[in-house]
């Protein structure tokens, strides 16, 4: 299938295991008749009649569970006639990691006005420890049935309790008693009889066609139904409906909407896609296109583990709205019930001229407008513009590399569209599901893709949307048997027009698109990035990786300070570089 099932964007590396069930059951015998006088007897027996017949009934009863409990253990182990051929694999992941890092771009930070205090930006600790469990179960029926159940315990970073606000991460303080599991996948894999057209359907890891340096729109764990049939050897066809959004809203999230506030209602996101992967002697190529349909209200009371929907498409309400930072004063109305996404993508490898390898894509995005709101500008109530919820915008990326025997030297670059500075006209930022851009690893999502501790040791800029950039790696180097390294160096700028500062609430809302778009760089603006990443192979399942990686904070405090604003200021911040090591060993099955 062109659409993966993925491990957070990241290559799963397991073997078989075998899976045993035990059940143990007992029976006792039914207690003796009990001694009663004569002048009872007939109210005694009319009671032991009953007290019998309940007893009967109760053990028939545990007779018909017992028996249910042991068919259904006997179909789990093979041990029941047709359940017999139904084979269990085990996979799985432990990741155990400790961490020491500062992640934060701003040192101290001070709101517009005057007067006003300076305060401290991170208050994170800058050593922290936690593990993650991957459990995957795999029930394969034929090479045309099996079904897959994937769990997840964790994050859980050591110290931290199971209070209702901790979420995924607890668990990891004295007792040990956090409830932390959850179902990342559960899907199934059939083909239809007597032909080559195969599905997979539930929850599953969903990947668009991509290369160099990731998929910048949809790489992540999504309900969907994926079909997808071979013609012949270079000529396939995929598609699928996913609907990463639904059923979420609740009556007066949002501004109101009169007869269409209500809950569960205009709130769903569907995603339709095709993709033709084409492949020939040396060069593959994959054209792709999606299209989406998004409600009037799916962004009310949305909370999604992947994404940050309401950042990187548009958003319709003051809280959420195109540009990381602005200060909107009123809510985006529309009398759309329904608005139109749609996504294109190219992406093209060759390798005919190997140890050369070459790899570029191109991906095109649009967010229909769903409604416009008033944003203020330059701090002052009296001046404000009709901005647009529309958004659109384009990437190009690139790698070339060399494959020698030592190592795999390469450059890279990509360049995507950014905002004009008129909120007329909506954004010129490329829209984005869940992008997954793995270039690097510390602003990108490159490596084992999680890190240990809190903070934002991972996952700056996943979309690539408003930046270009430049670098050059040189991967999996070895030298010595077992270990190899990563290096990697690159330059993050930005495309979006300073024209947008203007819009901003404070001189530090460049921060704002961390998590979701990355910083909001403008193009006097700038990141230097340096990525080490080395892996020790202790046994054939056991890795041991330790990345180190600095970011080079290159801000201009001139352009998001710009002094005159109304009311004192747009406010200050004093920048610092972001730097983070990290130790995790990784065990794999």
């Amino acid at each position: 299938m062109i659409f993966r099932s993925v491990f957070s964007g990241k290559a799963r590396r397991f073997c078989r295991a075998e899976l045993f069930f035990g059940v143990a059951l007992s029976a006792a015998a039914p207690p003796a008749r009990p001694l009663c006088h004569r002048g009872t007897a007939r109210k005694t027996r009319s009671k032991e009649r009953r007290f019998f017949m309940n007893a009967k009934n109760s053990a028939q009863k545990f007779r018909k569970v017992c028996m249910v409990a042991l068919l259904a253990a006997g179909m789990l182990l093979g041990v029941s006639g047709p359940a017999s051929a139904i084979d269990f694999k085990v996979k799985g992941e432990w990741l155990v990691g400790f961490g020491v890092a500062d992640t934060g771009l701003t040192r101290h930070t001070r709101n517009p006005g005057f007067g006003q205090p300076s305060q401290k930006s991170n208050n994170n600790d800058v050593f922290g420890a936690a593990q993650r469990v991957r459990l995957q179960l795999d029930a394969v029926a034929s090479e045309a049935l099996s079904g897959t159940v994937f769990f997840e315990i964790g994050d859980q970073n050591w110290g931290r309790d199971g209070g209702a606000a901790a979420g995924r991460s607890v668990g990891g303080a004295l007792g040990a008693d956090g409830v932390a599991v959850e179902v990342k996948n559960a899907y199934i894999d059939w083909i239809v009889p007597q032909t080559d057209l195969k599905f997979r359907m539930g929850l599953q890891g969903l990947a668009l066609p991509n290369v160099a340096g990731g998929s910048a729109v949809l790489d992540a764990d999504v309900a969907a139904v994926v079909a997808s049939y071979q013609f012949n050897d270079n000529v396939g066809l995929t598609a699928f409906w996913a609907r990463p959004i639904n059923d979420n809203y609740r009556n007066g999230a949002l501004a109101s909407r009169n007869s269409t506030d209500k809950d569960n209602f205009l709130d769903n996101i569907d995603l339709f896609a095709l993709a033709l992967p084409l492949t020939f002697d040396g060069v593959e190529v994959t054209p792709w296109v999606m299209y989406g349909m998004i409600g009037k209200n799916a962004f009310g009371n949305l909370n999604t583990t992947d994404g940050d929907l309401s950042n990187t498409i548009f958003g319709t309400t003051a809280a959420y709205y195109n540009y990381p930072g602005a200060n909107p004063t009123t809510a985006a109305v529309t009398s759309k019930h329904y608005g139109s996404l749609f996504w294109a993508g190219l992406p093209v490898a060759i390798t005919a001229f190997d140890p050369l390898n070459i790899e570029f894509d191109i991906n095109y995005g649009y967010a229909e407008a769903m409604g416009r709101y008033d944003v203020v500008k330059r701090m002052d109530p009296t001046a404000v513009d009709r901005a647009s919820t529309q958004r659109q915008g384009w990437l190009a990326k690139a790698l070339i590399e060399y494959k020698l025997d030592w190592g795999v030297p390469g450059i890279f670059g990509w360049y995507a569209s950014g905002d004009d500075g008129n909120v007329k006209n909506g954004s010129e930022r490329m829209p984005s599901i869940a992008g997954a851009g793995n270039f690097t690893s510390f602003v990108g999502d490159g490596n084992l893709a999680w890190g240990p501790g809190n903070g934002d040791y991972i996952d700056w800029n996943m979309s690539y949307a408003g930046t270009w950039g430049i670098g050059a790696q040189l991967r999996d180097m070895s030298f010595v048997e077992d270990l190899s390294h990563t290096f990697r160096i690159a330059y993050w700028g930005g495309t979006n027009s300073t024209s947008m500062v203007k819009y901003m609430r404070s001189a530090s809302a460049w921060n704002d698109g961390i998590g979701a778009d990355g910083p909001y760089l403008t193009t006097h603006d700038g990141l230097l990035e340096f990525n080490l990443v080395n892996a020790y192979q202790i046994y054939e399942n056991l890795e041991m990786n330790l990345e180190l990686g600095y970011v080079v904070n290159m801000m201009d405090n001139d352009t998001w300070r710009k002094r005159g604003y109304t009311g004192g200021g747009n406010g200050s911040f004093s920048k610092q570089d972001a730097w983070k090591a990290q130790l995790v060993f990784a065990y794999s099955f």
